[in-house]
């Protein structure tokens, strides 16, 4: 008889991160001297219930139980209520939630269409679904069998997830029932690998086993859909939770292959415990059975021992097994190897990967023939290595990390990759967020992908270029998101511009500087102050965080251009500047950027004049005098007949035909009087 573990069998990395996290979550509140809650069992299995309750974790129900001590929330997750109940009463708390579940709760929370809905394929009752509904922003529908879907009301748009636990066939089965009550449905897979991995790899083992043993927790759902894919497969099926439920009459002479599948919450003892109960109960069907003769094992050697000699003789091996052996004979086609069996095994020179080997080296190989048909066993080291790649990828899958992939050739509807010697799929929808003309452009190309579908059986995958970027967008934007505060200065990069203003990167989202914000003078488009690609520190004036709309100014960094204005124009200093504007009061002269001062209409000449038009033009250079600053109400007075007067190139001529020219000394006070500098209207 040969008993056989599912290649995917017991706890999942996310079960055992939260298994790990109880247990120092009840060291430290031991240390704290206080008590140690779970809302609710951490997994659904009786076994590491036990367990942690011999370390102090007492199971509640309600976050005010757990008053006084430390509460741990379970590996289903919870509403977002429960953190912020448990910081209202001042209750520490130890976030045990499995990584596939936050994901889901993520993908729910970030779902805001108004008009939307969402619908989470799932059981009702089940602690995880009922999390998942709290993290929603839109009615929230759930659906579990086809008569769940026809009583749904047609939906305009909605988002369709899954419960992380649920059979791969439940969710296949209700697509397309949910396209005809959804007008614009949103599917996201959010089955966990674990789950689908479990599933496959049991449902494979069950249909070449005489009998099945299913261990895990009657509570779990992961593990009753594991029993109940198994029976399906094989009429011989138990559920069990530990060794002691075994049938004892569950083996007997005509039961050749059995096969053990435990679900994701299984811990390894419950798993260890089964198996060793099996070996004895495989032992007492052989003591009670007639002995069959073995004709061709090895002679006993009579200086060795006896029963050692019987075991090495009766040694079972099977195809696919992985033993150890030692090299007997190395010759140009093939290695001869010891395996402890009654015949030695086999390894053609293709299938080996140490080249150097040699005699007396132990090495690991596969059984690939126990009987090549002329008594001989045939085995493979490259079979060894590639399961141990396949191995390594579906532990990435099963952990949702990325791998490496390089494209090799471009096919129909997608591309060929390599991942670590095994073949994968990229879809040309997964390859780019953007539609992709040109799939050769990735051939040869090294890219980070990420696994999203498992052919166990041919050993293919299928990858996504696509989500690896959008979830690293997503894990840079919730970075950037978190530094960003009203009133912080950060580093940003110039992406566009638009004629409101310039966007700019700021490692994940993006943030405007509003045109009047880019410069302390008039701008007339972003251009002129700042250019694509260009670093800029930059000051956030306000956040928006549920719109996810950042105000930034730049101009805000920047020195203010009326900052020590006296000093830089003291009264009395001429200096040749152009003339920006002209309005009936008289002339606008740019000083610098941002800084203009006036030039009153009794000063733009040495004679007095009707209109400023008659004596100056936008665009002109002239002299002029400074009269006084007001650095308060950001005004200069400013005066060209003034710096006439004291230039030696000044022409006392006739003025304006038709008028007398008065004197300049006796015309200025009497401009003056009329409408002087000071009191002339103030502009922008």
């Amino acid at each position: 008889m040969t008993v056989t573990v599912a290649r995917h069998a017991g706890f999942c990395s996310g079960v055992q991160r939260c298994v790990a996290m109880a247990q120092e979550a009840a060291k430290q509140a031991a240390a704290q001297g206080i008590p140690c809650f779970s809302l609710g069992e951490v997994v659904h299995n009786p076994s590491v219930t036990s367990r942690l309750s011999s370390l102090g974790i007492t199971v509640v129900h309600r976050v005010e139980e757990a008053r006084g001590g430390m509460l741990i929330l379970r590996s289903h997750g919870v509403s977002p209520d429960i953190p912020a109940q448990c910081e209202a009463l001042g209750i520490p708390f130890v976030d045990c939630t499995c990584v596939n579940v936050q994901a889901l709760h993520k993908t729910v929370d970030a779902y805001r269409d108004p008009g939307g809905s969402v619908v989470l394929v799932g059981e009702r009752d089940h602690p995880e679904v009922q999390g998942t509904a709290g993290w929603s922003h839109a009615p929230v529908y759930v659906v579990f069998s086809p008569e769940d879907v026809m009583v749904l009301p047609p939906l305009p748009r909605a988002l369709v997830v899954s419960q992380t636990t649920i059979p791969e066939e439940k969710w296949e089965l209700l697509m397309p029932l949910l396209r005809r009550k959804i007008a614009e449905p949103d599917f996201h897979r959010s089955i966990c690998a674990a789950t689908r991995m479990r599933q496959q790899a049991a449902k494979e083992l069950a249909a070449r086993s005489d009998a099945m043993i299913v261990i895990g927790g009657r509570k779990s759902a992961n593990t009753r859909k594991l029993y109940e894919a198994c029976a399906k497969l094989c009429s011989r099926t138990v559920l069990v939770e530990c060794a002691a439920e075994i049938p004892s009459h569950f083996i007997d002479t005509h039961t050749h292959h059995i096969g053990i599948a435990a679900g994701a919450s299984t811990p390894d003892w419950s798993l260890k415990e089964v198996i060793t109960a099996m070996s004895e109960l495989d032992n007492k069907v052989l003591e009670n059975s007639e002995p069959v003769a073995n004709e061709a094992a090895k002679p006993i050697d009579e200086n060795a021992d006896f029963m050692a000699s019987v075991e090495a003789s009766m040694r079972r091996i099977h195809n696919g097994q992985t033993v150890t052996g030692k090299v007997l004979q190395v010759t140009d086609d093939e290695i001869g190897v010891d395996i402890g069996y009654k015949t030695d095994g086999i390894i053609k020179r293709s299938d080996l990967v140490d080249a150097d080997v040699k005699v007396g080296d132990e090495i690991e190989v596969e059984v690939v023939k126990v009987n090549d048909g002329e008594g001989n066993v045939i085995l493979s080291q490259r079979n060894i290595i590639n399961k141990k790649a396949w191995d390594a990828l579906m532990a990435k899958f099963e952990a949702g990390e990325y791998v490496e992939g390089v494209g090799k050739e471009a096919v129909k509807g997608g591309l060929i990759c390599m991942v670590d010697g095994v073949r994968a799929f990229v879809p040309a929808s997964r390859l780019s967020k953007r539609y992709v003309e040109k799939i050769d452009q990735f051939v040869g190309q090294t890219m980070k992908l990420k696994i999203i579908d498992v052919d166990a059986a041919k050993k293919r995958i299928v990858c996504s270029r696509k989500d690896v970027i959008i979830e690293e967008e997503a894990t840079k934007k919730a970075a950037a998101w978190e530094k960003i505060e009203e009133g912080a200065v950060i580093t940003g990069i110039v992406r566009r511009f638009a004629d409101f203003g310039a966007f700019v990167d700021l490692g994940g989202v993006d943030g405007l500087i509003h045109i009047t914000d880019l410069a302390w003078y008039r701008v007339g488009h972003p251009s002129e102050v700042l250019q694509i690609n260009q670093e800029v520190q930059v000051k956030v004036l306000s956040v928006d965080r549920e719109r996810e709309r950042i105000q930034l100014g730049y101009k805000q960094l920047q020195p203010q251009p009326w900052d020590n204005i006296e000093a830089k124009y003291p009264v009395g200093l001429i200096l040749e500047r152009k003339v920006v504007r002209i309005r009936p009061f008289g002339a606008f002269i740019e000083l610098e950027p941002g800084v203009d001062g006036l030039v009153h209409i009794s000063q733009v000449a040495a004679t007095r004049v009707a209109k400023v038009e008659d004596a100056l033009t936008v665009g002109q250079d002239v002299a002029v005098k400074v009269l006084g600053v007001d650095p308060e109400a950001h005004r200069i007075s400013l005066s060209i007949r003034e710096a006439l007067e004291e230039s030696d190139a000044f022409d006392y001529g006739e003025g304006i035909p038709g008028e007398e020219a008065p004197a300049a000394a006796e015309e200025a006070p009497a401009a003056a009087e009329e409408a002087p500098a000071a009191e002339a209207p103030a502009e922008e």
